[in-house]
């Protein structure tokens, strides 16, 4: 089924898979690194596509993504994307290191590509060395085709309770484009690029170097805008495929209808963050902070960023305690520049604060709006012309359950 946005022709296709975009194949099966559940997962395209990247800040950049970052170097072109989870082979020295590189060389040898149109992921725990005999029967078990979206899709998962999925599509030069991506993550996720694994495919025509400056672009105001639990990880990737198999112009900035493409792209990326943001580990409510009247789309985005991230209003939304004296605390100790007797705040449709002191409010409508699955917190600066939107999740006695037990 295909609805319309409110992003004119942008349609969103409400089944749709990673696989949605043409010429696309994948596929995903047990090899024993989990108990159970799918852990091997392979992405690919019927031709070398046009390749963009964001990776993790951190400090301790897995192996895998060392090796993606070579491959793409290579040519900016990427086939194909093999993905295990339950171990995120990081921290593991020179061994982890030649690993990563194996797994791309099985995928190479069987479908007989290059290697440096092998991109490599990893997600699970920190510290431990891939079983590689599993990870070569996996390399030969997995068969991949349109119809395996789903396999490659649970593939990726650790903690996560579900599947994150999305598909857009848009005419570009009278055909139809289509954008989709597949997502994991439920802890620690706080982007700047956490264990967060996002895939995105697209039949459009475009060179790497354009499909870089889209994807860039949307990442600020999606997958670096959703925090779980302030933690970000070694294995933080975003990869986006483009095949050209649509057969449109070339699609770059100058491109009459680039805006459209690019507004198509982020809400594939931004549809994916909030599925992350609400599936956060013990979560039970997706938490949507709106800042606007700053004096900068970055200040409003860092604010709300700030706001979702509060360990103390995550805890108040969990209790449904409508606190908005939380919500002032952390909006206090951000970087941006905000004058408090300008500020207005709404906890649901509830305005609680306004121009520096308390507004008189319905604490029983306002548990309401907080009794809902999304619970939604617009901040007014009455500044500037800056707006920015951010997401997250409560904070449950189940994330430290979790947590407390991950690696047993």
């Amino acid at each position: 089924m295909i609805q319309l946005t409110d992003a004119g022709s942008i349609k969103k296709v409400e089944e749709g898979t990673v696989t949605s975009p043409k010429g696309f194949v994948s596929g995903g099966v047990h090899c024993g690194l989990r108990r159970s559940k799918n852990d091997f997962g392979l992405l690919m395209s019927e031709q070398p596509a046009s390749a963009a990247a964001v990776y993790t800040q951190s400090h301790f950049q897995a192996p895998p993504l060392k090796v993606t970052q070579e491959s793409i170097a290579e040519e900016q072109k990427i086939q194909a994307i093999v993905v295990n989870s339950a171990v995120a082979n990081a921290c593991t020295g020179k061994e982890g290191l030649l690993n990563a590189y194996q797994m791309r060389e099985l995928v190479a040898k069987r479908y007989q590509i290059s290697s440096h149109y092998v991109a490599v992921a990893s997600t699970g725990v920190i510290g431990e060395q891939l079983d590689m005999e599993k990870i070569k029967y996996g390399a030969k078990a997995v068969e991949v085709n349109q119809q395996e979206a789903h396999a490659f899709q649970q593939a990726i998962l650790t903690t996560d309770t579900c599947e994150k999925s999305s598909c857009f599509q848009v005419e570009i030069d009278g055909q139809t484009v289509t954008i989709a991506g597949a997502a994991k993550g439920s802890g620690m996720i706080h982007p700047n690029m956490a264990t967060m694994l996002g895939f995105i495919t697209t039949d459009a025509k475009i060179e790497s170097e354009h499909l870089q400056t889209a994807l860039s672009h949307c990442i600020d105001q999606s997958f670096n805008q959703i925090t779980v639990d302030g933690e970000t990880s070694t294995n933080d990737m975003v990869l986006a495929l483009a095949n050209g198999k649509a057969a449109n112009k070339e699609l770059h900035p100058e491109h009459k209808q680039w805006a459209e493409f690019q507004q198509a792209l982020l809400l594939v990326c931004e549809d994916l963050a909030k599925q992350i943001a609400k599936d956060g580990e013990g979560a039970t409510k997706l938490i949507e902070v709106n800042v606007s009247g700053a004096n900068s789309n970055k200040e409003a985005r860092a604010i709300a960023k700030k706001v979702v991230g509060s360990n103390l209003v995550k805890t108040a939304v969990y209790g449904v305690d409508a606190n908005w004296g939380r919500i002032v605390g952390a909006i206090g100790h951000s970087e941006a520049e905000v004058q408090a007797d300008r500020c207005d705040i709404f906890i649901g449709k509830q305005l609680v604060f306004s121009e520096g002191t308390p507004h008189l409010f319905s604490e029983e409508q306002a548990k309401e709006d907080m009794k809902k699955d999304k619970v939604k917190i617009q901040i007014n600066l009455h500044q500037g012309n800056g707006a920015g939107t951010a997401w997250g999740c409560d904070l449950t006695y189940d994330y430290v359950k979790i947590n407390a037990s991950y690696r047993t």
